[in-house]
């Protein structure tokens, strides 16, 4: 996963191997490696592969497929709120939260209220990128 999701963001940013070697300080023959999954990198280059692409780690290592996290707090969810919330319902919390081109983003209680419309929303766009696979 690691070396997939590395080669994707370094080409959808049309990023050089070479450059991208330079900034990370490391090898060109070393990136290439870890761009084939040949090599897995060390936790300090992951945190700097990361910081370069403003990811998390998460998403690099395929924990994740937010590549930012959520701060559901600055959405004005309380931590109780969320904490009562299932995983499923986190998830699509954590999902709708990421996307920037929604509306409700500062409208949490919209959000939470809504949650069970949002649940089937949500898994008809799970469905649609399963197909597009």
């Amino acid at each position: 996963m690691f070396h997939e999701r590395l080669k994707k963001l370094r080409e959808s940013e049309n990023i050089s191997r070479e450059h991208l070697a330079n900034s990370l300080d490391i090898t060109y023959s070393a990136l290439s490696k870890y761009e084939t999954g040949k090599r897995e990198p060390g936790l300090e280059l992951l945190q700097k592969i990361a910081n370069y692409f403003d990811v998390t780690t998460d998403y690099l290592l395929g924990v994740t497929d937010n590549p930012r996290p959520v701060d559901y707090k600055l959405a004005g969810i309380s931590d109780d709120d969320y904490n009562n919330l299932s995983a499923y319902q986190k998830e699509v919390i954590d999902f709708f939260l990421s996307r920037e081109d929604l509306f409700f983003k500062n409208q949490p209680e919209n959000l939470l209220d809504a949650l069970e419309q949002f649940e089937v929303f949500y898994e008809v766009l799970k469905r649609q990128q399963e197909n597009k696979k």
